[in-house]
């Protein structure tokens, strides 16, 4: 159930506004319509949503321009549902922001799913300085790492990268969102930096690295950490 949270919905198709109202409300959640992107960004801020649910093909103001701008100043998810989901449509919506992406066609089970997702790895997670994942435990003030209860050791680069992961739990990064984040923007392209060092994580974290738990790898786009 989705008890005392506002979910906004930005899409100009009706039917869509309405199965969305319907099944979101149905489990609890108080929802905000919006037609257009204008009506889009001024609901945004005059009602502070939860989450928000963005369309990518709106008719005034493109979805990825959309996303940019609400992101220069809110802080809580977004997810996409869209007809445009190709790979290249799906690595701009997450690095222009968005934490998780479903395109139309789409089953409203699968949608309630993520939205439950998003918002359990967003609850609360700017205020934790320790972040505990099955058997690890990340201490971000004291730069430590805990594997059940033994201490591993991780250069300050590892360190770096597995904070990024941690604290943006069950979110896809892209691969050169990632390497700016930890390498800079002159890395962007340098993509085996990045294989060198999850590799790296993984030999240290996971149970069987081969099989991997927490670093999942998204296929052509990222990875995503643990959830």
């Amino acid at each position: 159930m989705l008890e005392g949270i506002t979910i906004q919905i930005i899409d100009d198709e009706l039917q869509i506004r309405r199965l969305l109202d319907i099944t979101l409300s149905a489990i609890g959640a108080k929802t905000i319509l919006s037609e257009n992107a204008r009506q889009g960004l001024i609901d945004a801020a005059t009602y502070n949503p939860s989450l928000i649910i963005l369309d990518l093909g709106l008719p005034d103001i493109d979805g990825q321009q959309v996303l940019k701008m609400l992101r220069e100043w809110y802080t809580r998810p977004i997810i996409i549902l869209s007809v445009r989901s190709s790979e290249d449509e799906i690595i701009s919506a997450l690095d222009n922001g968005a934490n998780d992406f479903l395109g139309k066609p789409f089953r409203t089970g699968e949608l309630q799913a993520r939205i439950r997702a998003t918002l359990r790895s967003n609850e609360n997670k700017a205020d934790l300085t320790v972040l505990e994942f099955e058997h690890i435990t990340i201490d971000l003030a004291n730069h430590s790492v805990r594997k059940s209860n033994e201490v591993i050791r991780l250069t300050a680069t590892e360190f770096s990268l597995l904070a990024l992961f941690a604290k943006n739990a069950g979110r896809v990064l892209t691969h050169q969102y990632i390497l700016k984040e930890v390498w800079g923007h002159t890395y962007m392209q340098q993509s085996q930096y990045l294989r060198v060092f999850v590799a790296q994580l993984r030999k240290k974290l996971e149970e069987n690295p081969s099989k991997p738990k927490l670093l999942i790898t998204e296929s052509g786009i990222g990875y995503r950490f643990g959830e």
